[in-house]
């Protein structure tokens, strides 16, 4: 999976994914990050890249060029690594804008996206972005909640994460991206460690009993009862048996 941010701030980018899962997994190969800035393509000593809004208003626009120039840098940068191979035959490479007014993100979407070999993040700044330069190269509108950011840049590392977690290799266990919460549509079930006793809390006792028949009933179980109480909303795409659907009723029931 390669990543690529069309951004103002590349160091943002390139600090927050250099640490921890997704640091390690840049190491290892299984992704990339490549966080270009649009500065570069500005065409002035300045790097200035906005300028004031057609009809008034208050703030100031990015420009329709820069932005372009710099997507045309990535495109020719993928091209280039593809040359000669059977990949530069794929469609053109999807380019994500982060923006309020796109779909909401999802973990459906971040499995989606998690099948693309290549896919592009263009990050806004100030009251936009040129209407007509967005009109050419995008293809995704995204939005990661009902609310309004500085940049776009967070809202792509949040992308970025959760992609990256569903490529194969990235997390050590396997199994982990398919049982964490939202998958099939329900919660994740808690979690604990040692010690076994803290302050008069215990670990529930199945979680020491070894019986596996017995542990992966009550995580669905626990599951149901959590999406039940912290997000019902989800149950409604749930695929659940008629004694979950009747557990999760009478949870939501005394709510």
């Amino acid at each position: 999976m390669n990543f690529h941010v069309m951004t103002l701030f590349p160091g943002l980018i390139d600090n927050a994914m250099g640490e921890s899962i997704t640091g390690r997994a840049i190491k290892a190969g299984y992704i990339s990050v490549n966080a270009v800035n649009i500065r570069d393509f500005a065409g002035n000593r300045s790097g200035s890249v906005d300028d004031y809004p057609y009809g008034g208003g208050a703030g100031m626009v990015m420009k329709a060029e820069p932005v372009y120039m710099c997507y045309k840098y990535i495109c020719g940068q993928i091209q280039e690594r593809n040359q000669g191979t059977a990949e530069n035959r794929k469609p053109p490479v999807r380019v994500v804008y982060l923006t309020p007014q796109g779909r909401t993100f999802s973990q459906k979407l971040a499995a989606e996206y998690a099948d693309e070999e290549d896919i592009i993040f263009l990050c806004g700044h100030y009251e936009g972005i040129d209407e007509r330069v967005i009109e050419e190269i995008v293809t995704d509108y995204v939005s990661i909640g009902d609310y309004v950011l500085t940049g776009g840049e967070l809202p792509a590392l949040v992308m970025m994460d959760a992609i990256s977690r569903l490529v194969p290799g990235v997390l050590n266990n396997c199994i982990s991206a398919q049982t964490e919460s939202f998958s099939g549509s329900l919660l994740e079930y808690p979690q604990y460690t040692r010690p076994e006793h803290w302050r008069d809390r215990s670990v529930p006792p199945v979680l020491l009993s070894g019986n596996h028949k017995k542990l992966a009933e009550w995580y669905r179980e626990q599951s149901v009862i959590r999406t039940a109480l912290m997000r019902p909303d989800l149950l409604e795409n749930a695929e659940l048996t008629q004694e979950e659907r009747e557990l999760a009723d009478s949870i939501i029931n005394n709510l």
